[in-house]
């Protein structure tokens, strides 16, 4: 190839205003309604503004949403008949869009109230989910992930930018597609091959990359995802950090590291050709798709893309798109040879060894060796930073239980323990305490409690985040409420779940508040395990009946379970 791939659509688009423009729009803004987009939409909007989803000027309308659902093709119109694999639209909750109508302006902005753009609405309609999916059908290739939600609403329109969303950190390695290509250029790069990194990479990746780049006469692009919340995403540090570990081991002539503002979006081949359009907006020719090693996962995700041989429709994809597509193969470790090898390559008989991202995180949090056939021990330096052993982890100890069953008892007494043996701060958050200072407006409705237990949770995620042990006490009656604060918390640290299962029977009898006597009479509405009900936890780390053991025994259990996973040494 004698000079860089063009734009896809044949032209770079820019959103971004000239200095007067956008202060025109910040002017009018002032009179606009705002329509505030959470951090993913934040990073599609700038994938959109910058030209890395170019041709396309704005999220789709109706009639282009079910032609590229039904066909992968843009209707008639600007780009008519043009590929597109998956719809780019903007998604409202239904109170949202009912406030918007078509042919008016508003401002988009992010949580902090800054606006990156200005949107002229031209359609606003309902997901309608099962005609979304029954269209796919016509194109052989099915949506992994639907658009919207049942009763969310789609906005269609142009946009015109003020300014990109702001970044703080690694700036230096925030290139927008028209500064990567200026980048290429200047090194004089023809043909590139990018990998668009959303996991650290180790050694088979890397090494397989190295290979086809010089197989394939082009140079490297890691472009990692890297549009994650840095405040929220936890491993958002560890991939930037770990790629940069890397660059010592990449010809520096040849290769290179960059930072994109994807986030993982939807699976599925609809999300990789998409990915190839960004690519192509990037400067490259040639993206190499899967073969990540996930934290977590029995195995790594090569085998998870289709062969582009054998499927059609990915064949003839690639061929409109004028990318190449080449899937990151199953690969061993052959212990002879000290290389990694596409599987198929073994001889009869010839061993071969792989990790998967299960037993690499259990290296990880038991601060076991990572093995160097598998890894680099500067990408395990970081990977160890940000995923610490278990025995400086932060955790939480979540106990939930029918009033009266001995939680708050039992927590307070795990406490006390914790403190007496040190190593981390103890923070004690009982159901009675935070209903008093975080929680007093609010009642014992269905909608309060959870907003009461996830309160709690979001302050346990912080105290775990920052490595210290929470111990939580509340009632917390139901089963969706309390997955959702697992997985808050085990972002960030540890999470054990003390079901106190001690009978509603025993409850009643130690009841000193006469909580259950008024509850039966009907003077406290909503109450649980009378009249409203306690959903037994599924698989809680540990169940313990208060009836059966006293105190001092249950705390015992807690700590040696806490032992025994890792975090008490």
């Amino acid at each position: 190839m004698d000079t860089l791939i063009s734009p896809y659509g044949g032209t770079l688009v820019n959103l971004i205003a000239e200095p007067a423009r956008a202060q025109s729009l910040r002017q009018e803004a002032h009179n606009l309604a705002s329509v505030d987009l959470n951090w993913n939409q934040i990073c599609q909007l700038e994938l959109l503004l910058n030209g890395a989803l170019s041709p396309l000027t704005g999220y789709m309308n109706r009639a282009e949403v079910e032609s590229v659902l039904s066909s992968m093709k843009l209707p008639e119109g600007k780009h008519s008949g043009l590929f597109w694999p998956r719809p780019f639209v903007l998604t409202l909750d239904a109170k949202v869009a009912e406030k918007l109508s078509a042919g008016t302006s508003v401002a988009l902005r992010d949580g902090e109230g800054f606006m990156p753009a200005v949107l002229r609405i031209t359609e606003i309609w309902p997901a309608d989910c099962e005609r979304e999916a029954l269209l796919t059908v016509e194109s052989g290739m099915p949506l992994a992930q639907a658009l919207a939600l049942p009763g969310q609403y789609y906005v269609a329109g142009s946009v015109e930018g003020v300014a990109l969303p702001p970044r703080h950190d690694f700036l230096a390695m925030r290139l927008s597609p028209a500064e990567m290509r200026e980048q290429f250029a200047r090194l004089g790069w023809r043909q590139v091959t990018a990998y668009q990194a959303g996991q650290p990479l180790h050694r088979p990746q890397l090494e397989f990359l190295k290979k086809y780049a010089t197989k394939s006469e082009s140079n490297l692009l890691i472009h990692a995802v890297a549009g994650s919340d840095p405040v929220m995403e936890s491993g958002h540090f560890a991939l930037v950090r770990a790629c940069q570990a890397l660059l010592p081991r990449l010809p520096s002539s040849t290769a290179m590291l960059a930072l994109g503002p994807m986030t993982p979006w939807a699976a599925g081949p609809r999300k990789t050709l998409l990915k190839a359009i960004v690519a192509r907006n990037y400067g490259c020719s040639r993206l190499v798709i899967g073969g990540e090693t996930t934290i977590m996962g029995a195995r790594r995700r090569a085998v998870d893309i289709p062969s582009l041989d054998n499927d059609a429709a990915y064949a003839l994809a690639s061929a409109m798109l004028g990318v190449t597509l080449a899937p990151m193969p199953h690969q061993l470790y052959a212990e002879d040879r000290d290389e990694w090898c596409d599987a198929t390559e073994f001889a009869a008989g010839e061993r071969g060894q792989t990790m998967s991202g299960t037993e690499l995180t259990r290296r990880l949090m038991q601060d076991i060796k990572v093995p160097e056939w598998f890894s680099y021990p500067e990408v395990i330096a970081e990977l160890r930073r940000a995923y610490p052993p278990r025995s400086q982890q932060g955790y939480t100890v979540f106990f939930t239980g029918l009033s009266g069953s001995g939680k708050s008892t039992v927590a307070r007494a795990l406490a006390v323990r914790l403190m007496e043996m040190g190593g981390r701060r103890v923070s004690l958050l009982d159901g009675d305490m935070v209903r008093r200072n975080l929680s007093s407006e609010l009642g014992f409705s269905k909608a309060h409690r959870d907003i009461n237990i996830r309160r709690i949770g979001y302050v346990a995620s912080e105290i775990s985040k920052h490595g210290g042990t929470a111990i939580c006490a509340p009632i917390a009656p139901y089963q969706q409420t309390r997955r959702d604060v697992r997985a808050l918390i085990e972002e960030w640290g540890g999470f054990i779940e003390v079901h106190i299962s001690t009978s509603i029977e025993v409850c009643e009898a130690r009841d000193r508040k006469g909580l259950y006597a008024k509850a039966r009479a009907g003077l406290i509405p909503e109450f649980t395990g009378i009249s409203d009900p306690y959903e037994t936890p599924e698989n809680p780390e540990l169940v313990v009946d208060t009836a059966k053991y006293s105190v001092d025994e249950a705390v015992q259990m807690i700590v040696l379970k806490l032992e025994h996973e890792g975090y008490l040494r």
